[in-house]
């Protein structure tokens, strides 16, 4: 029987801790079998679909979106597969090849320096690349291509999502970053970004920021990234976007609000 969400618990890895993984399947996913559709992985997965595991009480809402947005034929139907996080959280989506040194100041409030042989994030986007996505694509009726395969998250998520299109070009086609926490080692991800940018003519990124609570602190930042990106051939508009959510604060109640922007970004019709 079709359900909307489906759940693989404690998905086994050979290269990370195991964790639950939902997938989204979109409303036509089994009326036309030989259709097959583009896939956003995102992370922080728990904090997608129900309010009643996110971090705050309040999800993001992307199920709801996504009906909304393909009923009001803005977007293409896409699967959406949200990878839950653990509590190496910091360690997994910490871009590891940036890091240099024996530890590392987030610039979280209440969050502990990170070593930086704690690092683990290489291990992590093996696990989505090696693993999931095989796994996804011999499971479920996925478009393969990169053209067709987003990653995407926010805060932390959002460097990760990044750093993987960066790193595995070739498998994820475009990055959604929301309320990038770029001060993560006071701004060194920019730095690994400025010489690891692929193809601005087959890639896009999608990025944004608030102005109240942590994202306060980002806008410095993500000027300087749009720079960067700028000068690497990227079209403003076409092949990257930043947007400014004026009030807008750092959490899943300011994603949600605006979770449409990166959907249509990379899914418009």
């Amino acid at each position: 029987m079709f359900r909307e969400v489906i759940r693989y618990e404690n998905f086994p890895s050979k290269f990370i801790e195991a964790r639950h993984v939902d997938v989204w399947l979109p409303p036509g996913y089994e009326q036309s079998p030989s259709k097959r559709f583009p896939v956003i992985y995102m992370h922080d997965g728990q904090n997608l679909f129900d309010p009643h595991l996110s971090f705050i009480g309040v999800a993001w809402g992307v199920d709801q979106m996504m009906v909304k947005l393909i009923n009001e034929q803005k977007i293409r139907e896409a699967i959406v597969v949200g990878v839950w996080n653990t509590e190496n959280r910091f360690a997994e989506y910490m871009p590891q090849k940036v890091v240099t040194g024996t530890n590392m100041k987030l610039h979280v409030e209440d969050s502990p320096v990170l070593l930086c042989d704690q690092i683990i994030s290489d291990n992590y986007l093996k696990f989505l690349v090696d693993e999931l996505k095989p796994f996804m694509d011999t499971t479920h009726k996925t478009l393969l291509g990169p053209q067709d395969t987003f990653i995407m998250g926010s805060s932390m998520g959002g460097l990760i999502s990044a750093y993987a299109v960066c790193e595995y070009p070739a498998i994820f086609g475009g990055a959604g970053c929301l309320s990038t926490h770029w001060p993560a080692g006071n701004g060194m991800v920019i730095e690994y970004l400025r010489n690891h940018l692929p193809d601005p003519g087959t890639h896009r990124f999608y990025f944004d920021y608030g102005t109240e609570t942590l994202d306060a602190d980002y806008e410095p930042y993500q000027k300087k990234m749009d720079e960067v990106v700028r000068n690497a051939g990227y079209i403003e508009g076409k092949s990257f976007v930043t947007k400014k959510f004026d009030g807008a604060e750092h959490s899943e109640r300011a994603w949600s609000e605006r979770v449409d922007q990166p959907l249509i970004f990379f899914l418009e019709k």
